[in-house]
């Protein structure tokens, strides 16, 4: 008879579908104002569940405090800025129009006062390419281009973690329990290599056998491959 669809399993809201408490509670973004400008000290770092990479709180001259992606090579006790002409160090948040070429930057916003968006993931790190105008193209981890707006900013320096994906996971149980540390279900088996009871790709056929294109109103059993597709396939050229 086979087995509700993931989509409809995920619907039920049972415990595997859950998060677990107290966990993804951590906000990890600097403040909106893009002109503000204060000093601060990291308190403790820490371990966070949905995060690859060590978080460093941060107590600021106004005894506020917020959440950071921390770099490699912070302490407890270090000294940072965000909005500061002047404020390199490990860390600190700066606008893309202060920092040189050269220099690795990260948690970096896609658009002025969005708190950090872009290069996050643990031991990644961006370079500025180039000034010009008012914008500066940075250089991602993944070597491609970003055209941004000189008044978004970035922390200093190459993100903490690096070697997190060194050490081998050897057994299948470990990738389980990892994932479901973020909320994450393990394995994801692929539509055409299921029965057609179980995946409208599903078959012997391997193949998806059917149009991937899903209404945004297609039922939950249904509603699986490209959903609310402009467009599909190959792009002509010239």
């Amino acid at each position: 008879m086979g087995k509700k669809l993931r989509q409809q399993r995920r619907g039920k809201g049972s415990n595997v579908y859950t998060k677990l408490p107290n966990t993804f509670d951590v906000t990890v973004k600097f403040a909106h104002d893009i002109d503000a400008k204060k000093t601060g000290e990291v308190i403790a770092l820490f371990n966070s569940t949905g995060h690859t990479v060590p978080i460093m709180e941060v107590q600021y001259e106004d005894f506020s405090r917020g959440m950071l992606v921390a770099p490699e090579g912070i302490a407890i006790g270090d000294k940072i800025s965000i909005g500061y002409k002047d404020g390199f160090s490990l860390g600190s948040v700066m606008k893309l129009s202060d920092i040189p070429e050269g220099i690795p930057i990260y948690n970096i916003e896609s658009k002025p006062g969005d708190g950090g968006k872009m290069v996050r993931v643990a031991g990644a790190a961006a370079y500025i390419k180039a000034h010009i105008g008012d914008t500066a193209t940075v250089t991602m981890p993944s070597k491609s281009s970003v055209v941004l707006s000189n008044e978004c900013r970035a922390q200093l320096g190459v993100i903490a973690a690096g070697g997190v994906l060194d050490q081998p996971l050897v057994k299948a149980g470990k990738s389980h329990y990892i994932y479901h540390a973020i909320n994450r279900t393990w394995p994801r088996n692929r539509g055409v290599k299921m029965s057609p009871v179980d995946h409208p790709f599903g078959g012997k056929q391997h193949h998806k056998g059917k149009s991937s294109m899903t209404s945004r109103n297609a039922p939950p059993g249904r509603k699986v491959g490209h959903i609310a597709a402009r467009r599909v396939g190959r792009k002509k050229k010239g």
